[in-house]
């Protein structure tokens, strides 16, 4: 696959605001395998020049790499609108997806319009499709959401991406961040300033990446569902559904006892 709209992650390795004493580099090495690295997707909702929604996302970026994940940053600029002519076969929306197949889970941010998710945002996930060819591309990957505001801290745009999320049928983390003034949180190169903000912004990613481990090996397990075994006529064998054994274990265990 040609990946034409992947942006170049800037000084990649180099986390100023961060005391990196006080952040494992591998803070999921409990809870699951951590080979291959987790694969992470980041959105961005604003195309100016000096998009605070891409900065953040790039910090971001930044410290999924220095705790063990594989990036890719989506540069949306020649998205086309959802139902367009050729919309469907542009090769930005094509592109898009297979980033979205690739990933493990998916980090969103958007600046706050008028209240609510940009719509660069809003184009970004109605291209993402719940089910395509029989596979779902967001279903059942992590989610962690975070918005920038120009004024006072709001959580209207991340309360938002957690509702699209949920429709996506993904798993949204608990922790999330919301910028306010984000103006005043970039130096001249860009670069977060050290901040209650940017802390924020490390405990999100931290708690992606545990998420991402913790549930990966059990994702399909996780978005089974009744209503569509029902719809494909797929039955459920009790040799092998594991709810169906576990139940037998502990009837025979209470049956053993009495």
């Amino acid at each position: 696959m040609m990946m034409d709209r992947l942006r170049d992650l800037p000084d990649p390795d180099h986390l100023p605001a961060l005391d990196p004493a006080c952040l494992s580099a591998s803070p999921a090495a409990d809870l699951g395998p951590l080979d291959p690295a987790p694969r992470i997707l980041l959105l961005y909702g604003s195309l100016r020049e000096r998009s605070y929604s891409r900065l953040c996302v790039e910090e971001a970026a930044r410290l999924l790499r220095f705790m063990g994940c594989e990036t890719r940053i989506f540069d949306p600029s020649d998205l086309p609108l959802p139902g367009s002519a050729g919309d469907e076969d542009h090769p930005a929306v094509k592109e898009l997806r297979e980033h979205a197949f690739w990933s493990e889970g998916m980090v969103w941010c958007s600046p706050e319009r008028h209240g609510q998710v940009s719509g660069l945002m809003k184009l970004q996930i109605d291209h993402l499709p719940l089910s395509m060819g029989g596979v779902r591309p967001t279903q059942g990957r992590t989610l962690a959401v975070m918005q920038v505001s120009g004024g006072s801290q709001s959580f209207n745009t991340v309360n938002t991406l957690r509702l699209l999320g949920r429709w996506m049928r993904m798993i949204t983390i608990p922790n999330q961040s919301s910028v306010a003034k984000a103006f005043q949180e970039f130096d001249d190169a860009g670069r977060m300033l050290p901040s209650a903000y940017y802390d924020r912004i490390v405990d999100v990613m931290e708690e992606l990446v545990r998420f991402t481990v913790l549930t990966r090996p059990h994702a399909v397990r996780l978005v089974d569902r009744y209503s569509e075994r029902k719809s494909e006529g797929v039955t459920i064998s009790a040799g092998t559904d594991l709810s169906a054994i576990a139940l037998m274990a502990v009837r025979g265990g209470q049956g053993g006892e009495a």
